[in-house]
């Protein structure tokens, strides 16, 4: 699910006469600053979002995916910038008549940076540890329709499933495939990708090296180092001062003006899947009762509470779906701020005087601006909101895992992760159905056309149900310094490909 344990993006910077507002997918740069391609460039990013851990089944947030993922570890598939699912050590693949067993063929000469020949044993290894009961992986309840892996040679892997899954060959590029016998991963690691991992200083840095045994491209850079920093203040004072090169995720839009007025910089608008959501225990009274959920949700403008966070930036969403998915609607006209309509839908769910409740708040920017909003505008129909202050770890165990909470404030990074509503088992324990029966229906669909009418249809339910209240799109704004091209520009799902980045020395 990649729900951020440190997660979020969008971000800043532009030219005063040349503003590259993109929005569309690709790779940034300007060629502006002159010079040539240094292929012995250090990159520096500048992140908020270190790693917790490097092993992306066990908790590593956020930040392991904006620094491994693609760079580090491969999967049989990639997930391209502009949201198409490529082939990586996949070389080809066949599916059954039935669309129960895939035949996957791998590259041939893949090495891991240990050096150990990659087989199918690893791909083997590497689907288990995703689906083990301890892993916290993203797609793990995605994958659990794997019944049998089969490995009849080095470089032939067959799968066979419980029941189809048009999302599979999608749902693989999320998998990191790891050397089978590699050991520590919470601290090391044992990929394929073209850089290899260098050193992790906790709190500061991580440096990845190009990898020289790598079965691809070179990477266009001999070494990137992930810079870390505790705010957005001091994220973009390492730009301005050079001690970064780009900024993957711009969370301070008052600070974009002091990039926008000098030549030096690029601000890139690209497409986001990030939203913020106010997510609502729907198992825990009063949330409970739909009527409840909706009153709330009407209570707080959500077009303000995007001003005054964003600026100018992001869009109101009213719904899990992000333009970008295949099946995105706006909905927005489903959650219209009104107070007039919040305060009788109080009084008809019984809580006319209103109610009080516990919002759990990611201590990290934009929580706690956002948790302040909401507690004024339910203030204004009679809701009074205690603002509970935790940590992402705090988080990730007393929500997302005990769901020991009445309300709570995150954002989830993922496209495609609307169906995440048909599980009255996760963690904000929406129960209907319908919809688990439609996206039980979606994932077996022959087609994708019928894939997207029921997922349409699952849209438009959890929305009228006000199962969470989407606050806000986050816009997806990268900044960088002009001597930089090749960087992306969406970072789907929090993933930043630095292997394209030439820097001009």
């Amino acid at each position: 699910m990649s729900t951020k344990k440190n997660v979020l993006y969008g971000t800043a910077a532009v030219a005063a006469l040349a503003l590259a507002l993109t929005a569309c997918g690709g790779s940034g740069g300007s060629d502006a600053s002159g010079g040539t391609w240094d292929k012995d460039a250090v990159v520096n990013i500048g992140s908020l979002y270190e790693p917790q851990n490097l092993d992306n089944t066990a908790g590593g947030g956020q930040g392991v995916t904006e620094a491994l993922n693609g760079n580090v570890y491969e999967g049989l598939f990639r997930l391209t910038d502009d949201g198409k699912v490529d082939k990586l050590l996949a070389q080809d693949y066949e599916t059954s008549a039935d669309g129960l067993t895939y035949t996957f063929t791998l590259r041939d000469g893949v090495t891991f940076h240990s050096g150990k020949e990659l087989t199918s044993a690893d791909v083997e290894y590497s689907l288990e540890k995703v689906i083990a009961d301890d892993s916290q992986s993203a797609r793990k309840s995605n994958l659990k329709v794997i019944e049998d892996i089969a490995t009849p040679d080095t470089r032939t892997v067959k799968i066979t499933l419980s029941k189809k899954s048009i999302s599979f060959v999608y749902n693989l590029s999320y998998v990191w495939i790891i050397n089978s016998q590699a050991q520590n991963l919470k601290t090391t690691e044992d990929g394929t990708g073209p850089y290899t991992l260098d050193k992790w200083t906790r709190g500061s840095a991580l440096s990845l090296n190009r990898f020289a045994g790598y079965w691809g491209d070179a990477a266009a850079n001999k070494q990137v180092v992930f810079r870390y920093y505790k705010d957005a203040t001091a994220l973009n004072n390492a730009l301005l001062t050079n001690a970064v090169d780009v900024v993957t995720s711009e969370q301070s839009p008052d600070a974009l003006e002091q990039f926008k007025n000098n030549g030096t910089y690029t601000v890139n608008d690209g497409d986001s899947t990030t939203k913020l959501l106010l997510a609502f225990n729907d198992k825990a009274k009063p949330f409970t009762d739909v009527k409840v959920r909706q009153a709330v949700s009407a209570a707080i403008d959500d077009e303000k509470l995007l001003e005054s966070v964003w600026g100018g930036y992001g869009k109101p969403i009213g719904s899990m779906v992000p333009p970008t998915d295949p099946w995105y609607e706006d909905l927005t006209d489903v959650d219209v701020h009104d107070v007039t309509k919040a305060r009788k839908l109080l009084a008809e769910a019984g809580y006319a005087k209103g109610f009080s409740f516990t919002l759990d708040t990611p201590n990290y920017d934009p929580h706690p601006t956002a948790a302040t909003f909401i507690k004024s505008q339910l203030a204004e129909v009679g809701i009074t909101v205690k603002i509970n202050t935790i940590t992402p770890d705090e988080w990730y165990t007393k929500v997302y895992r005990n769901h020991d909470f009445t309300a709570t404030l995150q954002e989830h990074v993922n496209d495609r992760d609307l169906v995440w509503y048909g599980n009255p088992d996760f963690y904000w324990g929406y129960d209907d159905p319908q919809v688990t029966k439609w996206v039980e229906q979606a994932e077996e669909a022959s087609s994708t056309a019928e894939q997207t009418d029921l997922l349409k249809q699952v849209n438009r339910k959890t929305a009228e149900d006000a199962a969470s209240d989407w606050l806000y799109l986050y816009p997806q704004l990268v900044v960088a310094n002009n001597k930089l091209s090749g960087y992306p520009l969406n970072g789907l799902n929090s993933q930043f490909f630095a292997y394209d980045i030439e820097k001009k020395g």
